[in-house]
């Protein structure tokens, strides 16, 4: 080819170059709005709040994304025990997790605030508890740097004791080794009843009622009936104290691949579908209090009297364990403010 014909060729490539560059420019977004992102929904539990949440949450997601997000449900620690399920949100292999906060300790001692006995005093305070924008603010707000982004706070249920042998007095927890959740406002109140707490994930918790590793478990009456604990203990005794909160973890590095109508999406689902939890948490958790008895189990008042000492030997207890950590202390001041007002 000569000099003259290859001018010609040259000029005529980058004319077709610049005809189908803006074309395909024009495209991307297109393209973009045909990719499908795959939202993994982890939890520990089965057919409790926390599992109703995570499965409305994901259909209005499904729904309001019209399709570019699908969400996969991961209840009763499919998907790993939950420290792994924490670890994996927070590195992206799982999108979202759905954990009471106090086993997120280890990403931020704050985490563990809620679980502070004597915060509230029945389902519906906690509820309020958890819609106050000052709480909000603070719990949402935690694990940021830690690659967690919080969408999400609801009640799960107050707590109860399941035992293997009947608690009908203050004086029947001395001695005894208690299941506990992650946090030393746990520990510290099971210590003040004269047992010795053992934390312990939820799914270990069968096996060891059934071994004698542990004589009892602190947690809520929503997952003892439907998770079949009627089988490994018969015994729950209604102390109250805590309250089970629930946590919703988005990962970091996930939702900023999003792109921002997405974005919208994952944040505006997540508090329609908080505060749509309220109700069906009181319903399931007056549902599981019949279902417990009519599966054979027994549940269990402390005496009137008693009751009323127990909350006084908890009452001191989150201000002891706050006051050692600054950061804690602080967040526990705005809780338990909030605690206050909406009571």
């Amino acid at each position: 080819m000569n000099r003259v014909n290859r001018s010609i060729a040259a000029r005529a490539a980058a004319a077709a170059v610049a005809l189908v560059l803006p074309t395909a420019l024009a495209l991307s977004p297109a393209l973009a709005q045909d990719k499908i992102y795959t939202m993994k929904i982890t939890l520990p539990t089965l057919n409790d709040p926390s599992h109703v949440f995570a499965k409305n949450y994901a259909a209005a997601i499904e729904k309001d994304s019209g399709g570019r997000i699908k969400p996969e449900i991961y209840p009763a620690s499919q998907l790993g025990s939950i420290p792994r399920q924490i670890e994996g949100t927070q590195f992206g292999a799982i999108q979202c997790a759905v954990i009471p906060p106090e086993f997120l300790v280890g990403v931020d001692e704050r985490f563990e605030v809620m679980a502070a006995p004597g915060l509230v005093d029945s389902m519906e305070h906690g509820e309020r508890l958890a819609a106050d924008p000052a709480v909000l603010k603070v719990m949402l707000g935690l694990g940021a740097d830690k690659g967690l982004r919080g969408v999400g706070l609801f009640i799960n249920a107050q707590q109860s004791v399941l035992a293997k042998e009947p608690i009908r007095h203050l004086t029947d927890f001395k001695g005894k080794k208690i299941r506990v959740l992650a946090s030393p406002f746990q520990t510290r109140a099971i210590e003040r009843l004269g047992a010795t707490p053992v934390a312990m994930t939820l799914g270990d918790v069968m096996p060891a009622i059934q071994q004698g590793t542990i004589d009892g478990a602190v947690g809520g009456i929503v997952v003892w009936t439907p998770m079949h604990f009627a089988d490994a203990a018969k015994y729950v005794t209604e102390t109250g104290q805590p309250a089970v909160y629930v946590i919703v973890e988005i990962s970091k590095s996930w939702y900023e691949s999003l792109p921002p109508e997405l974005q919208k999406i994952i944040d505006g689902d997540a508090a329609a579908q908080q505060k749509a939890i309220d109700p069906v948490a009181i319903d399931i958790f007056n549902t599981s209090r019949k279902g417990w008895t009519a599966a054979g189990g027994e549940l269990i008042s402390l005496p009137a009297g008693e009751q009323a000492d127990m909350m006084k030997t908890f009452s001191s207890v989150g201000a002891d364990v706050a006051k050692t950590k600054p950061l804690l202390n602080d967040a526990y001041a705005i809780v338990t403010e909030a605690a206050a007002r909406t009571r």
